[in-house]
């Protein structure tokens, strides 16, 4: 028995010394996180009434400028449309002026002519 220990313990010191050693676990640095406290209520809540304030100047402000540009919209189709019957009219009483001339020229040629056909005919 003492041979078979003996024997063991050579080979058991043979591998040792032999033997692989293990990498190194290098430990991860630790960081550290630093959250940064919130504000207290105190101090969030006028700034909450703050913000609402702001909305609802900037919807009063929005609907104003609606109704105002809206109003500007009515007034300006209102004056274009009188500006389209003050221009139809204009139209209509040049039209009528015109045609007025034209039967004019038309009536004085018509008795030219018939002056002239009289003046050509043979007299008896």
């Amino acid at each position: 028995m003492n041979k078979s220990i003996l024997i063991a313990a050579i080979a058991a010191l043979g591998l040792a010394a032999c033997g692989k050693e293990e990498p190194k676990v290098v430990p991860a640095p630790k960081v550290e996180v630093v959250v940064p406290a919130a504000p207290a209520a105190p101090v969030v809540a006028p700034m909450v009434d703050a913000a609402k304030d702001a909305a609802v100047k900037t919807m009063d402000a929005a609907k104003d400028s609606a109704g105002k540009t809206m109003d500007a919209a009515k007034d300006s189709a209102g004056k274009t449309m009188e500006a389209a019957k003050d221009s139809a009219a204009k139209t209509m009483d040049a039209a009528k002026d015109s045609a007025a001339k034209t039967v004019d020229a038309a009536k004085d040629s018509a008795a030219k002519a018939v002056e002239a056909a009289k003046a050509a005919a043979p007299k008896k």
